[in-house]
């Protein structure tokens, strides 16, 4: 400012500069920590299942390990024995595939991938909107040093940036896996 209260019109326009990029981070970031959170979401949903998976898994090993050792007992002609080898061996085959709760271990697979495919999309999605909002801190302290040094350079090479972090913004949403990062 000068001495006689007159702000430098340039200024106004850096400053405005500075507020549009301010806003475009404050954006990236809230989508960006949004995204990490879905990735987490997944990952532990992903998890979940994986675990399930394995529990059914040691259940149904268990249940065929069961079966063979008592057909090789001998005892599989009892009526008793060749009623619970029945029912063993129905036990065995919902543990592999369980259509109508979706919780045998072909299922519990098919949702482990699926939740692992989602919490994917979401992290290119969280990178993109990170390495925008790295680009967009980086414009601010070029807009900012404009002011500064009064080097109108700066300031378009700010612009450029924020340019630029639009672009990866609108990647990350909308075109996740059009460029690997």
């Amino acid at each position: 400012m000068s001495g006689h209260g007159h702000v430098d019109p340039s200024n106004k326009k850096i400053a405005l500069l500075i507020s549009i990029l301010a806003l475009l981070l404050a954006v990236s970031e809230t989508m960006s920590k949004a995204y990490q959170t879905e990735v987490l979401t997944k990952q532990i949903e992903a998890s979940n299942l994986w675990s399930f998976f394995q529990a059914k898994t040691i259940r149904s090993t268990a249940t065929k390990l069961t079966i063979e050792t008592t057909q090789l007992s001998g005892k599989a002609s009892d009526p008793k024995t060749a009623a619970a080898l029945e029912k063993w061996d129905a036990a065995a085959k919902r543990y592999d595939s369980e259509p109508e709760t979706g919780e045998g271990r072909k299922e519990l697979a098919a949702k482990a991938k699926q939740a692992e495919a989602t919490r994917d999309l979401y992290m290119h999605k969280y990178h993109f909107l990170e390495i925008a909002s790295g680009i967009l801190q980086v414009a601010i302290v070029l807009a900012s040093a404009t002011i500064i040094t009064g080097v109108s350079l700066l300031s378009v090479l700010a612009g450029g940036l924020g340019v630029i972090s639009l672009v990866l913004s609108g990647l990350g949403i909308f075109a996740p896996t059009l460029i690997h990062l």
